[in-house]
């Protein structure tokens, strides 16, 4: 009777995966900013999920407990990059001295822009505007309220304008995922067949 159970429970994971790993991907790239390791980190928030999958498939939203997980690898991975990153100043002095506040035009790229913002900003942006979350879902992904997921998308798209040089920002941020996933198929086709930029909308 348990390998049945185990056997349906690994059926269904398999499932999930196909319908969830790209945009899964997607998003790890556009938090993090580093499309080499976005399929690592999608495939390391899957490798959790199955660790725990009889908590996700009997959670109300398992897609939004994806997102959330990847959202979690990601603020570690970008904390631990910016640890890296001060433990080498300490040894190596820059040669040039940079601007405090850069004038950006209106022509830095997307993902760029993106990179600039804090990361809760950040991933309300995404989660909002590139893969067309609700504010419940967003709140739900990233554990947070439905106020503060408002708020700090408000922000986010008032910094992007300002970086962007635009207010037409929400459809160049789709157009990033677009070149996230352009990317993924010119490194190889590490696109997974069955995946989805909008998730269980």
């Amino acid at each position: 009777m348990g390998t049945v159970v185990d056997d349906a429970a690994s059926v269904e994971f398999h499932a999930f995966f196909e319908r969830h790993y790209a945009e899964l991907s997607r998003l790890a790239h556009l938090l993090t900013g580093e499309p080499d390791t976005a399929d690592d980190l999608a495939a390391d928030a899957l490798l959790a999920l199955w660790h725990r999958w009889d908590r996700v498939r009997a959670a109300d939203h398992p897609a939004a407990y994806a997102r959330g997980v990847v959202a979690n690898l990601a603020r570690t991975r970008i904390r631990s990059a910016v640890r890296e990153r001060r433990r080498i100043a300490l040894f190596w002095s820059p040669r040039e001295e940079r601007a405090e506040n850069p004038d950006v035009p209106g022509v830095v790229d997307v993902q760029e822009a993106l990179r600039r913002l804090p990361f809760r900003k950040r991933a309300c942006v995404v989660l909002r505007h590139a893969f067309d979350l609700s504010e419940k879902d967003t709140a739900l992904a990233l554990g947070i309220s439905v106020g503060t997921v408002k708020s700090q998308t408000s922000k986010g798209m008032t910094e992007l304008q300002r970086l962007l040089g635009t207010r037409e920002v929400p459809p160049r941020v789709h157009a990033a995922v677009a070149a996230a996933t352009r990317e993924e198929r010119a490194d190889g086709g590490r696109e997974r067949p069955g995946g989805a930029t909008g998730g269980n909308r």
